[in-house]
């Protein structure tokens, strides 16, 4: 197994009212020198925002703002804008997170030439209900019975609650274009899909509904190992290797404790992202520490950024979504690691 040190907490709550209840699942990128840290900042009712600090060194924190960087600003995320995960593509800062309206969750994105000044692009994923999604993943084949159990809204909810849609979140962008389009990563319980379009406005009510019609063959990754088997979900953006894409992401598998979250490493073909060349048959670290067993929810490693020094991979994560923390690996040893675990011939 491959081995992995676990840094420890560098980042917890304060008594600021935006982020006095938890911090968690940040991005992170390193630019110009500098190491910029966005995260979930939460605030009593469960309202989240989105914090910034830069970090010193890879796992300590320097510069903190006492204010948050992006705020809940429209009706589709008047209760957070929650989990981001970031990228640069063609000199833009692509900032890619969840947007929370109370009943809905759905990938939204931010952009920025400067890490200071965002536009904000709104939600790229479908807004579409659950019946929608059903008859349009129904067309080429049955759905597939894995979708009807992760996304059915529970039984009387729907008379209670207007507007419910389909949650699609887990948006991550590729750190580049590849054959000459942006590629992202999203999810639709129990799995991970990808698209690909040459620009955003290709994204219309139309591509999403040809999009559902082929669902199957838009998938990445599908759980398959123990510490994965209920669902699985997009992480840290995916780092460019010569091997592959490394892509580092959330695997749940549901205990006698409750779901478990643990990271998960898998490596994608450079030029096809959606060929799965292999994966870890184990987790690459899971909630074994007091700070991932115990807080706001128990038993959660949920990697969201990495950073790469001198072959040392830097994990950031949420532990126990209440606070952030970092594990460390041989970025080298984890891509042989998952070579020797190869679909290939």
């Amino acid at each position: 197994m491959i081995e992995v040190k676990k840094e420890g907490v560098i980042l917890g709550k304060t008594k600021l009212g935006f982020e006095n209840e938890g911090v968690l699942n940040p991005a992170v990128i390193e630019d110009d020198g500098v190491i910029h840290m966005f995260y979930r900042a939460v605030s009593k009712g469960n309202f989240s925002s989105i914090g910034y600090c830069t970090l010193s060194s890879p796992s300590k924190v320097g510069d903190r703002h006492e204010v948050p960087l992006l705020f809940s600003q429209h009706p589709y995320e008047k209760h957070g804008v929650e989990d981001p995960r970031i990228v640069k593509i063609d000199g833009l800062f692509y900032l890619s997170y969840t947007a929370y309206d109370g009943i809905n969750a759905l990938g939204a994105l931010a952009v920025s030439k400067d890490l200071k000044t965002w536009d904000k692009k709104g939600i790229i994923v479908p807004q579409i209900s659950y019946e929608e999604f059903s008859h349009l993943a129904s067309f080429k084949c049955g759905l597939n019975e894995k979708y009807v159990r992760y996304n059915q809204p529970w039984k009387g909810v729907e008379q209670l609650v207007k507007n419910i849609l389909m949650w699609d979140k887990n948006v991550i962008f590729f750190p580049r274009r590849i054959k000459g389009k942006l590629h992202f990563l999203h999810r639709v319980r129990p799995d991970i899909q990808i698209v690909a379009v040459e620009n955003l406005d290709e994204l219309t009510e139309e591509f999403w509904q040809k999009y559902f019609m082929c669902l199957e063959d838009c998938v990445v990754l599908s759980p398959k190992h123990e510490h994965e088997v209920s669902y699985i979900g997009g992480g840290c953006p995916p780092i460019e290797t010569e091997h592959g894409w490394l892509l580092i992401y959330h695997g749940v598998h549901d205990s006698v404790k409750g779901f478990v979250y643990s990271a998960c490493a898998a490596l994608l073909d450079l030029q096809n992202p959606q060929k799965e060349i292999g994966r870890l048959p184990y987790a690459l670290f899971s909630p074994d520490k007091s700070y991932e067993l115990k807080g706001e929810v128990n038993n959660v490693c949920f990697p969201t950024g990495t950073i790469v020094k001198n072959d040392i991979l830097h994990i950031y994560y949420g532990a126990a979504d209440e606070r952030i923390a970092c594990a460390t690996v041989s970025l080298s040893k984890l891509v042989h690691e998952i070579l020797l675990n190869s679909l290939r011939p």
